[in-house]
């Protein structure tokens, strides 16, 4: 059975006291840029960019396009004008500031036994820096990026660690795997607790020795414990649960997200390529998720404001692909579509009471349900078609 491990970067495998640590970047940042932006006005737009960041729900704009959007605003400075100074601050001086670090001398021990056990391994850092960034602490703390299955940066990355939805963007990008997830990480309200919500298993690493876990805060204990306790522990016990209302809506949120990561270094030729002729392309895949967000989704979900047990039909659209000639439609334009249709869904489901989530109904397929479980559905249905495009990507 394998395991994928999420792993937290700060505090977690480097030594980072953040407190000291962002002033410092800031500070070393805004003195760098001093002959374009006055320090004052840098600090506030900075400042200003991290809380958008962090606030951000659209996942059709990745984490570095809202910190531009806010923070160019701010600072009255063309991009263009900065994109040098910026990028040599982040290749000669952003390095400088590993001082205020220090490796964990059990990380690279437990990273890696936990590649010699096969362990799927993504490092979950809050995806509020450059990828540069991101990678030169990853050096830091004495590993290659290159190591890892995916690590999230904001350049690629649409919700901060704050969202649930972050984490399901996080395991969208792996394709989904099945079997047991941990996430590990230190800080209870970006680490923990969302991860929690969208109903992942988690380890919380703080200055105790390893403890029985709790349905509050799960297991935990310190980094050196780790090893231990999941040798000594029941794999199939960390399998995820996506069974809430904070974990659907959390997994329809991402994939949009993941399809437009997944979209975005794609030429056109890409778009079209069938693994086997067996197989969707990418633009079928997206062309199907829209057409049935518009045409099956929302015609589910309305019922239910109408009827007090109503009938939930699901149509057969496993003849649309050829019947509709999807091949030949614009992939990039059918995932804008997607978008707009997936935003109108969780507008619709946001404005729905937490009482109103029980309601019963009669479903085509599954006979008696209830609205939770209808959505859930939907989620399964996304998860689903995430893992066939990540795996069509995958052999291209």
């Amino acid at each position: 059975m394998t395991l994928t491990l999420l792993l937290d970067l700060d505090d977690t495998l480097l030594d980072t006291n953040l407190d000291s640590f962002i002033p410092a970047y800031f500070q070393a940042l805004a003195k760098y840029l001093t002959p374009q932006v006055a320090p004052e006005k840098m600090f506030r737009a900075l400042i200003s960019g991290m809380r958008s960041m962090s606030e951000s729900e659209d996942f059709s704009r990745t984490l570095a396009q809202v910190f531009y959007d806010d923070f160019y605003s701010q600072i009255n400075v063309q991009r263009e004008e900065l994109d040098f100074a910026i990028e040599d601050f982040y290749d000669n001086i952003f390095p400088t500031l590993s001082t205020l670090t220090a490796q964990k001398h059990d990380a690279k021990p437990f990273v890696d036994w936990a590649f010699a056990q096969g362990f799927r391994i993504a490092i979950a850092t809050d995806p509020l820096l450059p990828r540069k960034a991101t990678h030169h602490r990853l050096r830091w703390a004495g590993f290659e990026p290159e190591q890892f299955e995916i690590v999230s940066t904001f350049d690629h990355f649409h919700f901060s660690k704050t969202h649930p939805a972050y984490y399901a963007e996080m395991l969208g990008r792996m394709g989904w795997p099945e079997g047991p997830v941990l996430m590990v990480g230190n800080d209870m309200e970006r680490d923990i607790l969302p991860a929690q919500k969208l109903g992942l298993a988690t380890y919380h690493i703080d200055s105790e020795s390893a403890s029985s876990p709790s349905p509050e805060t799960g297991a935990r204990g310190r980094l050196h414990d780790l090893r231990p306790w999941l040798e000594s522990s029941d794999l199939s016990t960390l399998i995820p649960s996506f069974k809430t209302v904070d974990s659907i809506l959390g997994i329809l949120a991402a994939t949009p997200a993941v399809l437009n990561g997944f979209s975005y270094p794609l030429d056109t030729s890409s778009w079209t390529h069938e693994p086997t002729s067996e197989d969707w392309s990418l633009t079928e895949l997206v062309c199907h998720l829209r057409d049935t967000e518009r045409e099956i989704h929302h015609m589910q979900i309305k019922p239910f404001k109408e009827q007090s047990e109503p009938f939930i039909p699901r149509p057969d659209t496993s003849i649309w692909a050829s019947q509709r000639d999807y091949l030949h439609e614009d992939g990039r334009l059918a995932l804008a579509e997607f978008n707009d249709a997936r935003r109108e869904l969780l507008v619709l489901l946001k404005n729905i009471e937490m009482d109103e989530w029980g309601r019963k109904a009669r479903h085509a397929i599954f006979g008696p349900t209830d609205f939770l479980e209808v959505v859930g559905f939907i989620a399964e249905h996304d998860r689903m078609h995430i893992q066939q495009a990540w795996n069509t990507l995958k052999n291209m």
